[in-house]
Parts: C-alpha cells; structure tokens; sequence
C-alpha cells in the first residue's frame, strides 16, 4: 500500500457500494484508494481503530492518516481526490452539514430496499484485486 493511500471502507453486500466502490476504481487513474468491506476483518479493525460503532455502519468510511470521516464528509473528502471534474463536488461541503447528512441518510437507509444486497461480498477482479485490504 502506497503511504498516501486512503482507505476507504464500504458494505460488501450492498449493491449501490459495490457500484460506488467501481466508479472510484474507474475515476481514481492515481490509484489513491485502498478498500476493505466492512464485514472484513480488516474493515472491523479500522472500525475499532477509529471508534466506529453500530450507528455508523450504514455510512461510507474514509481513513485517511488519522482521520476518518463518515458519511457526506467522507464522500467529500473521496470525490477531492478523484479524477476531473469529480473534485468539483468538493463545494457541497458548503451546504449545511445536516441537510448533506440528512440526504445521505435517508439514501443509506432504503440503500438494500432501492439497490439490492448480494449474496456474498464484493470480490475483485484481478486487474484491481492488490487495491483490496485482505488478512
């Protein structure tokens, strides 16, 4: 893992994280992000690590240094660091905190009920497969 890679930690059965997960692969060419499911043991270490508890778990979890960010602020801070013109929704972060987790949250809620879960976690392609956290 490169030492400015971020880590960037998802739910391995849902499909709109999957989908989330492969639009970073295709839009980070600088291969920053590193991924771990959150039913990984990896993915729970971080968690620990960082005090993430229960409430979290429906939330997109970026680690980046010694920070972790969760919900809006974390896919802020993922778009910051993708290829043009993605970085331009950085300036969402303008918008009030609660509206920006208020949207988020309402989509995480209904994400398996819209979306759709899968039967097992996301499994990598071997083109992709060294940017996923194993044990």
């Amino acid at each position: 893992m490169q030492a400015q890679s971020q880590i960037i930690i998802f739910d391995g059965i849902c499909n709109l994280c999957h989908g989330a997960v492969n639009f970073v692969i295709s839009h980070d060419s600088r291969e920053r992000f590193m991924f771990a499911s959150l039913q990984s043991n990896p993915g729970k270490r971080y968690l620990s690590k960082f005090g993430v508890t229960e409430v979290a778990l429906d939330s997109v979890i970026l680690i980046k240094g010694d920070k972790c960010y969760l919900r809006s602020d974390a896919a802020i801070e993922i778009v910051k660091s993708l290829d043009a013109p993605w970085p331009l929704l950085r300036f969402s972060r303008f918008l009030p905190k609660l509206i920006r987790d208020g949207l988020y949250n309402a989509v995480a809620k209904q994400r398996y009920r819209l979306f759709g879960t899968r039967a097992i976690c996301l499994l990598p392609t071997a083109a992709v497969k060294s940017r996923f956290i194993e044990d």
